[in-house]
């Protein structure tokens, strides 16, 4: 008679640790720069996603924009040019890190 509820987590229990990722170049084997710490490990994955980013923040601006022009609210379509500027400077910094893999912590 087999168990109706096995351990579903037995399994893994039983597997080794995996090793660790060697990055050649780097003294402490861990890489640097944008993308490395949230696990990406293509320049061009963290490109697209500043890009991605700086279109998803461009969008919400204009949507805001749009409105408050329609409501003749200038001062927060003020706020709004500088919310993009933010958004430019962020994906500038981005990119900048994107491209610069190696660059110090």
């Amino acid at each position: 008679m087999s168990n109706p509820d096995p351990d579903l987590w037995a399994e893994f229990d039983n597997l080794k640790p995996a090793r660790p990722d060697p990055m050649g170049g780097h003294p402490d084997n861990e890489p640097a720069g944008f993308g490395f710490r949230t696990g990406v490990r293509s320049a061009k994955v963290a490109l697209g996603f500043a890009v991605y980013a700086l279109i998803l923040g461009t969008t919400l601006v204009i949507t805001g924009a749009v409105v408050f022009i329609a409501r003749s609210q200038w001062l927060l379509l003020g706020l709004m040019v500088l919310v993009q500027a933010a958004f430019v400077y962020g994906f500038i910094q981005l990119a900048r890190q994107a491209r610069n893999r190696r660059s110090p912590r």
